[in-house]
């Protein structure tokens, strides 16, 4: 049987209220809240139950061995393909994503933008876009705002509230992080060319709070686990209050394989191998999917029966469909003294000026620009792309640009928008199966042409903040040939009112079948501004709220 990580243990033949498959952003979330209020939860994840003691400063590990993540090495293959007339081939980065409990948010960056009042709303303010499925969300700002508040203090938020915020109700938890040297020559760019930099708002404690320490400035963030129990993740602000409830049992190493429906149409129970790699099937009065915008249109499409012959709540026909990652930019500057960009948390100032782009640029998008280490600073990834800036490629030069190159070099990256189209989905494989045997994740994505401007437009920006911040050499770069792969995995079943076009009410319940929910990046409408995971916490809070009412009033 799977590893037991909770007091309470559920026969897995006696119904429980909710069967949650996931434990990551949106899944701890749900965890927490529905055991809190009462409910008698099981969590299944795929990935094992790791604790600040598991994580390591352990670069080969982390970036080759995969320690976080699996892959096609560990049996979990994927293919990719930038269109439907090829043929998918092995895929290179793919559509990457933690397997553990927390998921990603142990691993993510901690950079954490609420969505503005805009991004509700935008298709109807910008009008038709030609190639692009782009509509407005169901929900308002003002309606996540009170979750996105939520977040803010049972996550852990750091940052300054002002005028460069979206409307918001109450201050941020804990003051923002200590500016490191590198963002002071962002932050000093960004005012010589008038813009309106400040402190980056992170998912990571400054001061102490709820029970947990500040953070310690390591500098292993982004893709490592906090070894101080600093960074915000699901994995220590809210799975330990799910299962200090008492009505929480969280199974680790199970693989759900499909959601059975009974004749009535609702989903009955959750079929899963579990650590040992036998069989289980987990009896449900509700079902909740979070588990990301890649695996769960793939259990959807996995769950088809002689009632849903096209997949699990899939009427619309448009499960896994419209995937957005957002757009990435870089500047890499060479600086004549020291700025160790290396130290600290990935950014700590953010330039959020160009966050709509003028219509009359004639493309849509837009984003942020922060500050980070070119190599998310790390020693070994410095030495195994070193030369950026040309020099000896081994012996004791080498050894020199090398130290130089980590030491003296900063980058500013743009992160932005991802135009939602019905070509780019996660389908099944044909061919290719994992080592349950179950099709592999197939990926089709072509980014926008407005994508790819935007990404150019933010390289740009950034490499005239590195003229401004006293960069002695630069160098920038965009996926100008558009991207495969990425970490953000979202709108492949979205939020709508029509269920003709999307997957998912805005509760976050299915339209088809009214027992189910999707609550993780799959439901987004719009891609956000580059920093999503703010708002599946959000959306989780919200829809938990939501479906704690809908089963007290019988409606489940």
């Amino acid at each position: 049987m799977a590893e037991n990580n909770a007091s309470v243990t559920f026969p897995t033949r006696d119904e429980v209220d909710f069967v949650i498959v996931g434990s990551g952003a949106a899944g701890g979330i749900m965890a927490k809240e529905l055991s809190t209020a009462g409910f008698k939860v099981v969590v299944l994840e795929q990935g094992p139950h790791l604790t600040a003691a598991d994580f390591r400063h352990d670069e080969w590990g982390i970036e080759h061995n995969f320690d976080l993540m699996w892959n096609a090495r560990k049996g979990h293959p994927q293919t990719e393909r930038r269109d439907a007339s090829e043929t998918a081939g092995p895929a290179g980065y793919g559509l990457a994503y933690a397997h553990n409990v927390g998921g990603s948010s142990i691993h993510f960056s901690g950079n954490f933008w609420r969505l503005r009042p805009i991004d509700f709303i935008e298709a109807s303010v910008r009008g038709t876009i030609p190639g692009a499925n782009f509509v407005d969300w169901p929900i308002t700002y003002d309606e996540l705002e009170p979750y996105y508040t939520k977040v803010d203090w049972e996550i852990g938020v750091s940052g300054l509230q002002g005028p460069w915020d979206p409307p918001r109700s109450r201050n941020y938890p804990c003051p923002p992080m200590p500016i490191k040297s590198s963002d002071v020559l962002l932050e000093r760019a960004g005012k010589a060319l008038g813009l309106n930099p400040y402190p980056a708002p992170v998912a990571i404690l400054s001061t102490p709070h709820n029970g947990r320490p500040a953070c310690i400035h390591c500098g292993f963030c982004n893709g490592f686990g906090c070894e101080a129990n600093a960074k915000s993740s699901s994995l220590v602000a809210m799975i330990p209050l799910a299962l200090a409830s008492g009505n929480c049992e969280l199974r680790t190493g199970c693989t759900v394989s499909r959601v059975n429906t009974n004749d009535a149409g609702r989903v009955t129970e959750v079929v899963y191998w579990d650590a040992a790699g036998e069989e289980q099937a987990q009896l449900a009065k509700a079902v909740v999917l979070c588990a990301n915008g890649a695996e769960t249109p793939r259990l959807l499409l996995l769950s088809a029966s002689a009632q849903h012959p096209d997949g699990l709540a899939n009427g619309s026909g448009m499960v896994g469909k419209n995937l957005m990652f957002n757009g990435y930019s870089a500047a890499i500057g060479l600086f004549e003294h020291p700025v160790n960009a290396y130290k600290s948390i990935p950014a700590t100032r953010v330039i959020h000026d160009f966050y709509e782009l003028d219509p009359a640029l004639g493309f849509y998008g837009g984003g942020g620009i922060d500050g980070r280490h070119p190599h998310r600073g790390l020693p070994m990834g410095t030495a195994l792309s070193a030369g950026l800036f040309g020099g000896a490629s081994w012996g004791s030069d080498f050894k020199r640009s090398m130290t130089q190159e980590f030491t003296h070099t900063a980058a500013f990256d743009g992160h932005t928008t991802s135009l939602p189209q019905e070509t780019n989905n996660v389908t099944l494989d044909p061919d290719v199966k994992d080592k349950f045997g179950r099709p592999a994740i197939r990926s089709t994505y072509k980014d926008h042409p407005d994508d790819i401007a935007t990404m150019k437009f933010f390289m740009e920006r950034s490499l005239e903040l590195m003229d401004a911040a006293g960069a002695i050499q630069k160098i920038g770069f965009y996926p100008e040939n558009g991207q495969l792969g990425s970490v953000h995995l979202l709108g492949t079943c979205r939020m709508g009112n029509d269920p003709a076009t999307s997957v998912v009410d805005k509760f976050n319940r299915s339209h088809d079948v009214p027992n189910l929910f999707m609550v993780d990046g799959s439901s987004m409408v719009t891609s956000s501004r580059g920093q999503p995971t703010m708002t599946i916490m959000a959306l989780a809070f919200r829809a938990a709220d939501n479906i704690i009412q809908f089963a007290r009033r019988g409606e489940i």
